[in-house]
């Protein structure tokens, strides 16, 4: 059960020399760790060209738990819909994550609505491109990824529940990391909009209206639904304020503001 790295040489730089100054590049200057324990940290995943910025400026300040339970939404169609990689490690050219195997089962006993599945995770690319990141400010971080594709409102909020049951008796608690960006292209001005509408849903700590939201305005956040899940496990763990750490659009480094993608990074605590 080893996972090698699928966008390495696409999304970020394939040489692990490369990879690492781009990395530190893109931590260099954020602002310090912080102090509160992080229950949630949403990043986005595109190449580092584009969302490396927000994803390091997030991470950075992020105060994770040795505990992680890594969330990504589903590009591909393939796997189940609530997607568990429970065994073995991932492979990227800077760091390996070994999986929480123990972890990955107690929530798998938890919740029948959860599979162990590979398939789905073989070329879904938004918790790879995090892995480097998470590598620079969490050295031997252990964690189990998570694809999330299931709609249902309901059943996302029974899932939570059952999981956060197995978190909140971790020793030293849990965190959650969600990897999503926000819309796809839309001009700059209609996407900062957009992803207001869904920010706003996050920051008041709201995952149905999230998830509705999204939905009735047709916002292309593609991590919605793991974010809704997200947000429904730091609730039940007592998540209390949400911030926004970072926002950004491809335009920025594209100079074309017709047709850019939305990046946000979000600290839950």
């Amino acid at each position: 059960m080893i996972r090698q790295p699928f966008v390495a040489g696409r999304f970020y730089p394939a040489q692990p020399d490369a990879l690492e100054r781009e990395v530190r590049a893109c931590l260099r200057g954020a602002p310090p760790r912080r102090e509160e324990h992080t229950l949630l940290a949403m990043a986005p995943h595109a190449g580092y060209v584009y969302s490396g910025r927000v994803a390091g400026l997030t991470l950075a300040q992020a105060n994770l738990s040795d505990n992680l339970l890594l969330l990504c939404p589903n590009h591909t169609g393939l796997g189940a819909s609530l997607a568990v990689w429970d065994k073995g490690r991932w492979i990227t050219p800077t760091c390996v994550m070994d999986v929480d195997e123990p972890l990955a089962r107690a929530l798998l006993e938890a919740e029948p609505r959860l599979a162990s599945d590979a398939m789905a995770h073989q070329r879904e690319h938004s918790l790879e491109v995090l892995l480097p990141f998470l590598g620079q400010v969490k050295p031997g971080f252990r964690g189990v990824p998570l694809c999330v594709a299931e709609r249902s409102l309901a059943a996302l909020s029974r899932a939570a529940a059952a999981m956060a049951g197995v978190l909140r008796a971790l020793p030293g608690g849990a965190s959650l990391v969600v990897s999503s960006d926000m819309s796809h292209f839309e001009n700059a001005e209609r996407a900062k909009s957009l992803d207001f509408m869904a920010l706003e849903a996050v920051l008041r700590l709201d995952p149905a209206g999230l998830h509705e939201v999204v939905r009735a305005e047709g916002i292309t956040m593609c991590g919605v639904l793991p974010m809704t899940l997200g947000l429904m496990i730091a609730l039940e763990l007592g998540a209390k304020r949400a911030e926004l750490a970072a926002y950004a659009n491809s335009g920025e480094v594209t100079g074309d503001f017709s047709s850019v993608v939305g990046y946000a990074g979000v600290l839950v605590s």
